[in-house]
């Protein structure tokens, strides 16, 4: 084989060679990336097991097949947690009812020590009449919220009866396998909502 065709066979051959690891970079990069953006959602979620506001046992299990709008607050929250369930339940409202029947609305409490069952029932009845509303014992309430990622804490004298709790106001939407969806924060209008859920319904 002459010099020139020689020359030629290897430029071909590290031409092709430079496409591959071109391909084989760009395919590497954009796993990465792709498993880079399962984390935040994978860890959003998760086991819980805790009453509702007519006494029976649920657990995560319970709500699959179906769509969850679950949000942890308290009933003694002054603003930020009406605020939440009321946009809640007007966005499930403005949905068809068919689509709205694919989603469950779920209050958890974050203050167990004062939501009992009874409170729970008187109080998420004001909402929506399909919300469930969920408590349990402290260790299984801060199981729910850690498997949620969701912060609280009292603010004050914790032997008062009177008192705060900080939290996070966070509505997830979980799908019906029970992973993450997308979420909202208390400042998600009802329109907002509704026209969400409606594309992912």
């Amino acid at each position: 084989m002459s010099s020139t065709l020689l020359r030629r066979a290897l430029l071909v051959f590290i031409f092709g060679a430079l496409v591959l690891l071109v391909a084989l970079a760009g395919r590497v990069y954009w796993m990465m990336n792709e498993e880079q953006g399962k984390p935040a959602a994978a860890l959003i979620g998760g086991p819980f097991e805790l009453v509702d506001q007519n006494g029976q046992p649920r657990t995560d299990r319970d709500f699959r097949g179906g769509y969850m709008l679950i949000y942890f607050g308290y009933t003694y929250c002054p603003d930020v947690c009406p605020v939440g369930l009321q946009v809640m339940a007007t966005a499930l409202d403005m949905l068809p009812e068919a689509k709205a029947k694919k989603v469950t609305p779920i209050f958890v409490t974050v203050d167990p020590s004062r939501d009992t069952v009874e409170q729970m029932k008187g109080y998420v009845e004001h909402f929506h009449p399909r919300m469930v509303g969920l408590t349990g014992s402290e260790e299984q309430v801060a199981k729910a919220a850690k498997a949620y990622r969701v912060y609280y804490k009292k603010v004050e004298d914790a032997s008062s009866t009177d008192y705060l709790v900080d939290h996070s106001s966070i509505i997830f939407l979980m799908g019906p396998d029970g992973k993450y969806v997308t979420n909202f924060t208390h400042e998600t209008r009802p329109e907002q909502m509704a026209e969400t859920l409606a594309k992912v319904l």
